[in-house]
């Protein structure tokens, strides 16, 4: 056990956001470019309109807690498919400090615990195919590979897993 605590980012947190965002590293296997602060803000205020507008759904901190201290380690997203409610979308990062420690196969055991209490029936998630470690994490976590493609000009793997 982790002892990870998932909540909603709040607008007193764009400072962690941007410490994910901007990191070249962590960005490198989701758009291939460390995010710069005005796209960021942008960016930053959509996942504070979608967490102001579903109660279980939206963009998590996520920190890790240990003798009464919560470090920020990353951030976990449950998104509801609004066309289509009955699925939604996992994701997550983790700044690089954290990696390799099993943390992302806790936030991704959270959160498909999180749609299965929410009556979500599919799960997809979206990675680079050169992210091996995710696709490790997606595939033992129940995630099947659904196809590859072109996602915004980048290579991208749709995994989907039933619920």
């Amino acid at each position: 056990m982790y002892n990870l605590i998932l909540r909603k980012f709040m607008a007193t947190d764009f400072h962690d956001y941007f410490r994910l965002v901007s990191n070249e590293a962590v960005m490198a296997m989701i758009t291939e470019r460390s995010i710069p602060l005005e796209e960021a803000y942008v960016n930053f205020a959509k996942v504070l309109r979608r967490n102001e507008k579903f109660d279980q759904f939206g963009t998590f901190k996520v920190y890790h807690s240990s003798n009464n201290v919560n470090e920020f380690i990353g951030l976990g997203s449950l998104i509801l498919n609004e066309e289509k409610t009955s699925e939604a979308e996992l994701g997550y990062m983790l700044l690089p400090e954290h990696w390799g420690k099993g943390y992302g196969s806790e936030i991704a055991k959270i959160l498909i615990e999180k749609a299965k209490n929410n009556f979500i029936e599919r799960l997809t998630a979206i990675i680079d195919p050169k992210n091996i470690p995710s696709r490790k994490i997606l595939i033992n976590s129940g995630f099947q590979s659904e196809k590859l493609c072109e996602i915004d000009g980048l290579p991208g793997e749709i995994l989907y897993m039933g619920l």
